[in-house]
Formats: C-alpha cells, sequence, structure tokens
C-alpha cells in the first residue's frame, strides 16, 4: 500500500493528474477489502490492485473517463456465478469501489498526509462518503456531503486531512469512532466507509538463530517492524538482518525489562537454550504484549512454565503465553517452522481475540490427548 501511495504522491507534486480506485466496502468473500488501491495514469499505467480479473478490468475501463472531470463514481458488484465465472471470482461477495480523478496542489498535500501518516506506523482510519444522501436527526437542514468526501483521523481520533469535506460531515462521523487498540476491522457507518489502517505491530524476537532470522526475514515482508535481542553480536548484526528496525546486543535480562509492551507488541522466544528461554519468558509473560510465544517441545514447556511458577509468575500470565509456536502444518525445516510462525502471527494481528480462543482450544485439546 505504502509504495502505490507514495507513487501517487510523486505524480500529484509533479503536476499529474491521476485516477483513484478504491475498494470502499465488502460483504463476504472477495479478492480485495476495504481499502485497497489501484491508480491510474492518463495513459492507461496502473499501480495496486483491486484484486484483478473482470472487476478491475471494468473498473479500468469506466474510471479512466473520468479524467478530467469532478467528483466520485461509485461502482457495486456481486461477485455471482453469472458475473464473474470467466474469471473465477465466484467468491459470492459484494465489492463497492470509488473512482476520482485527483490532481493539483490540494490533492498533493491530502495524499502527502495520508502517506505519511502511515509511514508513522501508529495507525489511522480513513474515511470516505459512499452515502451522500445518508442524514442522521437533526441534519435535515444541512446539505449533503458528496460522494467520495474524505476525512483522514489519527489515532487520538483527531482530523488531519480532508478532501471535500465539511465540519458538519465531522461531526457526523465522531460518533461512530473506534479506538484502534480493539483493532476494528473496516465497517460502513454514518453514511462513510471506515477503513481503519491498524498500527504496525513490533515483533520483538529473542534469540537470533537460525529460527530467528529466518522469521525476522519472513514477518519483515509482512509488514511487522523487526526488532533483535540476543548476547551475541555474531549472530545479531545487521549482516543477518538486514531487515530489522533494531538490533539489541547484550544480556537478554538487562535489555527486555527496559523495552516497552502493549497490545501492538508481540514477542517471540527463540533462543539457543532452556535457561535463556525461562530468563527472556520470566520478563516477558507478565506484560502487556499482545502476543508472547515460546518455541519448544511440550515437555520444554512444562519444565519452563514449573520453574516460572517457583518463582512467582502468576498463573494468569503463563496462561497468555502463547507455546508452542505455528500453526500446524507438519513443518521440519526451518524455513517451514517460519512459515507457521509468521501466519500464527499474521493471525493474532487480523483476527485478534478470536485467534487467541483457538489456540487455547488447541492446547487443550493436546493436552486432553496427552493424558489418555
Amino acid at each position: 500500500m505504502r509504495d502505490v501511495l507514495q507513487q501517487l504522491v510523486d505524480d500529484l507534486t509533479q503536476g499529474r493528474e491521476r485516477i483513484v480506485c478504491q475498494v470502499v466496502e465488502t460483504r463476504g468473500s472477495t479478492p480485495q477489502k476495504a481499502g485497497a488501491l489501484m491508480v491510474l495514469d492518463d495513459r492507461g499505467g496502473q499501480v495496486g490492485t483491486l484484486g484483478g480479473g473482470c472487476v478491475e478490468h471494468e473498473v479500468r475501463q469506466a474510471a479512466v473517463q473520468r479524467l478530467g472531470r469532478p467528483g466520485a463514481e461509485r461502482f457495486d458488484y456481486v461477485l455471482d456465478h453469472d458475473y464473474a465465472w470467466a474469471d473465477g471470482l465466484i467468491c459470492g461477495g459484494k465489492m463497492v469501489i470509488l473512482a476520482e480523478s485527483f490532481q493539483g496542489p490540494e490533492a498533493a498535500e491530502f495524499w502527502t498526509h495520508r502517506l505519511q501518516l502511515d509511514q508513522h506506523g501508529r495507525g489511522l482510519v480513513e474515511t470516505v462518503v459512499v452515502e451522500p444522501s445518508h442524514q442522521t436527526a437533526g441534519e435535515s437542514s444541512s446539505p449533503p456531503s458528496p460522494l467520495g468526501a474524505r476525512v483522514v483521523f489519527d489515532p487520538d481520533g483527531r482530523v488531519v486531512a480532508g478532501w471535500n469535506h465539511s465540519d458538519e460531515l465531522i461531526q457526523r462521523l465522531r460518533p461512530h469512532w473506534i479506538d484502534l487498540d480493539h483493532r476494528p476491522r473496516p465497517f460502513v457507518a454514518g453514511g462513510a466507509s471506515w477503513m481503519p489502517v491498524l498500527p504496525r505491530v513490533k515483533l520483538v524476537i529473542v534469540g537470533a538463530g537460525h529460527v530467528g532470522q529466518a522469521v525476522a526475514d519472513l514477518a519483515a515482508r509482512c509488514d511487522f517492524e523487526v526488532w533483535v535481542v540476543d548476547d551475541r553480536e555474531q549472530y545479531a548484526n545487521p549482516q543477518r538482518f538486514p531487515q530489522a528496525s533494531r538490533i539489541l546486543v547484550g544480556p537478554i535480562e538487562e535489555i527486555l525489562p527496559t523495552l516497552e509492551y502493549n497490545a501492538h507488541t508481540y514477542a517471540l522466544i527463540v533462543t539457543r537454550g532452556h535457561g535463556h528461554d525461562q530468563e527472556a519468558l520470566f520478563h516477558l509473560a507478565p506484560t502487556a504484549a499482545g502476543y508472547v510465544g515460546l518455541i519448544g517441545s511440550q515437555r520444554k514447556i512444562q519444565l519452563i512454565f514449573e520453574g516460572l511458577h517457583d518463582l512467582g509468575i502468576a498463573p494468569e500470565a503463563l496462561e497468555r503465553v502463547t507455546a508452542p509456536i505455528g500453526l500446524e502444518i507438519g513443518s521440519q525445516t526451518v524455513p517451514e517452522i517460519a512459515v507457521s510462525v509468521v501466519a500464527q502471527l499474521i493471525q493474532r494481528r487480523n483476527l485478534g481475540t478470536h485467534a487467541r480462543n483457538k489456540v487455547r482450544l488447541a492446547r487443550a485439546a493436546s493436552q486432553a490427548e496427552a493424558q489418555t
């Protein structure tokens, strides 16, 4: 997404006209979700995608007709058997897409603010009017907001940028604000599509061995902010972890207590030995991290948990720990382990508590099976 926004900002800054096509609402199964962007130029060039296939093709053909014309246009698609059989897009879902031409300093300024907020990594909420005639009680005398009017909020609910918006629109939207700590999904309310860009998750990998290296590489490509902690500089260095935002070298018992942890912090323990794993978990289990995971066999995990219990770590803190880590895909090699672990991290990031409950059920089933 950031590369698409960056290209859009670069083009607008140079005075070029661009058509922004954006998925603003979806229901059911669709090839892309709300927020997806496709940008068209006046020569038929394209960056970004709406999911490909016939939908993208039709939107491209219609959207280029908006060159030089003000205002947005709405396209509704139902991906059923009759509509998209030839392209295999029989998802059964619904997509709503807006297309609008942008050009000039004001457009460049709006999209620059949008990009900068995204780059900060703290999250944002982008709202776009999809129902211009929508009005709430007491608004009968107010003119409707135009289709495609946009308001961008920062993580604290402050308005950072707007396009064709009004104070009345902002007041209409405010009651529907949802804190990003709840990691909300896209929704429609107040006549507008709400498209949260959730805060970037910081992944603290404790252990710079082969598994830590493989996980760091894949996690960075999946838009996690990777931090690496290890006491061995020959392992924890930029040559082995070029994608890491930070590399912290030193005793883990000294480094981990100095870090900040919140719902957008995930911690992964993949050190070289039982003692280091227990030391790391001693510091991480009681924190507010949104995910704490420990690699290892059931026997090793049991021994570590018993040791931490004896050291005074509360049972409820250990209950939050995901151990063993990774989705069950029969992983054998280090790259396969990395895939299973990063898949679980993505699951937790995207599904939140629902994913955690599934892990707990799986753990309970595994323990019950071991006792029979």
